[in-house]
Formats: C-alpha cells, sequence, structure tokens
C-alpha cells in the first residue's frame, strides 16, 4: 500500500519545483525529502521524478500521485471539519424512543426546540413497542428513552424531566364532579375505566395509590389508551384516573379533578447511556426535553365547569 505521508511529500516536492525548496517548506533536510521520494518510487514500482536543470517534474506517474495526495488532503479537510461538527453537537443522528403520552405532549415541543438550534442534527424519533424503551438504551439501539418510574441501573444515566400527576376524570354532571378535589377514595364505590393496559409502571401506580386508601378499583370497561378511555367516561361507563399529559385533548363531556390522599403521580426520565450522556447534540436534547413553565397545557384541575358550582 503506498504510504500517504510520502506522498504528501512528493506533493510538496512538485508544487514548490525542487527537493530543496520542498525541504525549506516542510523543515525537513534535502536529503529526507529525497529519501522519503525514493522509498515512495520502490513502492510505486516506477520513476515519479525526473531532474529538469536545477529542479525537478513529475513523471506521469509522479502527476498521477501528486494528484491522488491533493485529493486526500482534501478529504482529510472536510473529515476534521465533520468531526468538529459532530463534536460540537452541530451535526450527526439521534435515536430517540418514547412512550405515547409523552409523544403527544412532551416531544414535540421539545424537538421543535432543538431542531431550531440543531438543524443539522437527525431525530430518529419513534414510539417503543413494549412501552419500556429503556432495554433499548442499554443495547445502544437508542441513545436517549422517555421512561416512567425508571429504576436505576449500571451504565445509564437518568434525568429527570416532570412530575406527572395523576386526575379523576369525571362525566359532567356526576354528583363528584361538583367538588374541586376529590380524594381518591371517594371513586372505590365508582365502576372504572381502565385505560392503563394490562401491565407496566403506569398500571403499578394507579394500583398502588388505590391500595394506600384501602381499596381494589372495580373496572368495567378496559381501554389502551387515555382518548379512548374519556369517550367511555363521557357515556358515564364508569370513571378513570389518567395523568395530566393524558388529558390534553379533553373530551368536552368530561371535567378533570384533582386526587388526594393519596396523588398518584408518575415520575418521567429521559435515559441515556453514561458513555454517552457528554455529547453536546444529546445533551442538549435533554434539557430540550425539560418543560418550560408555560411549556405543558396545564389540565383544568378543580376549575368549575360553565354553569355549575364547585366544592372544596
Amino acid at each position: 500500500m503506498l504510504d500517504v505521508r510520502r506522498m504528501q511529500v512528493l506533493r510538496a516536492v512538485v508544487t514548490s519545483g525542487s527537493v530543496t525548496a520542498a525541504a525549506a517548506n516542510l523543515g525537513y533536510t534535502p536529503s529526507a525529502v529525497s529519501q522519503q521520494v525514493a522509498a515512495l518510487e520502490r513502492q510505486a514500482g516506477t520513476p515519479l521524478l525526473e531532474r529538469v536543470g536545477r529542479g525537478v517534474r513529475p513523471t506521469a506517474a509522479g502527476r498521477l500521485l501528486t494528484e491522488a495526495a491533493g485529493t486526500i488532503s482534501e478529504r482529510v479537510a472536510e473529515a476534521e471539519t465533520a468531526l468538529a461538527d459532530l463534536r460540537a453537537g452541530r451535526t450527526g443522528r439521534l435515536v430517540v424512543r418514547y412512550f405515547a403520552t409523552a409523544g403527544a405532549a412532551l416531544v414535540p415541543p421539545a424537538l421543535a426546540r432543538f431542531r431550531r438550534e440543531h438543524p443539522s442534527v437527525t431525530v430518529d424519533l419513534r414510539l417503543a413497542d413494549p412501552d419500556d424503551p429503556l432495554p433499548e438504551v442499554e443495547r445502544a439501539e437508542a441513545d436517549l428513552a422517555i421512561v416512567v418510574r425508571a429504576v436505576p441501573r449500571p451504565g445509564v444515566h437518568l434525568t429527570h424531566l416532570l412530575d406527572d400527576p395523576y386526575r379523576a376524570v369525571l362525566p359532567k354532571g356526576h354528583p363528584l364532579a361538583a367538588k374541586r378535589v376529590l380524594d381518591l377514595a371517594d371513586l372505590a364505590a365508582e365502576p372504572w375505566v381502565d385505560c392503563e393496559g394490562p401491565a407496566g409502571p403506569c398500571r403499578e401506580i394507579v394500583r398502588d395509590a388505590c391500595a394506600a386508601a384501602g381499596f381494589t378499583p372495580s373496572v368495567a370497561v378496559e381501554s389502551d389508551d387515555y382518548a379512548t378511555a374519556q369517550g367511555f367516561v363521557a357515556a358515564g361507563l364508569g370513571v378513570a384516573v389518567m395523568p395530566e399529559t393524558g388529558l390534553g385533548n379533553r373530551h368536552p363531556s368530561v371535567v378533570a379533578r384533582r386526587l388526594r390522599r393519596p396523588e398518584p403521580s408518575r415520575a418521567i426520565y429521559a435515559a441515556v447511556r453514561e458513555s454517552a450522556a457528554g455529547q453536546p447534540a444529546l445533551r442538549a436534547l435533554v434539557e430540550a426535553l425539560r418543560p418550560r413553565p408555560d411549556g405543558l397545557k396545564k389540565i383544568a384541575d378543580g376549575c368549575p365547569e360553565p354553569g355549575g358550582a364547585v366544592r372544596p
């Protein structure tokens, strides 16, 4: 294989017109330059320079390698620039996984902020299936995952983004809708619309809170998403408990009320590999995911409905 450094020495000789001038430009001795060119000629198997008066000029093979050396220099310079952009977070590709309600409420404004500052960074954004995308981060299949109630794991760095409190969702006109804040136990005798799926951390949060309030919900209807669950509630088939971020598009025939004693809440985190946490683009995306004070739309939690009275 041809020695790239020797090719650059040859290029210096050809562009300066002599071994002596090239040596001066490179900071070498003329003898060292001649030795480098001679070694390259042995590698090439053909003469690369020919004498012309006191100088030299390239042979056909010498011109070919000189041009190739110039191309190599250009590519190396381009690579150095690209590497600097990548290190600075100006370019690159980030693989992001999220769960459904984070995608609806948290990710869009964050991604818009991030793209304004990092327009050349590609973001591969995809809904995680199953709902826990943390294993993809651990396997280096994703750079960032938005997760709920994450347990610390070796090699994974967790950044707390927000606490997402749960709200009672009731049909308009329900007797409990007249109260601004409900005790969770107020829902004990009600039929429930289950909207947390068969398993997972969100379901555990609600079930644990109900257990702390001294009851187990009586599930009348099961639903896999919050929008459908609101439809069942609006139809009077039961009440539901769902996180505030899941109420961004509230059904017009339901009301949302705060809960207490206890108030279920889910903690949402950004998970990245510790080995990648210092990457500028990734760090910027995590920062963009932190909700701004005016970012997430606050769901009415106890505000009176038009024409209705609200009791504490």
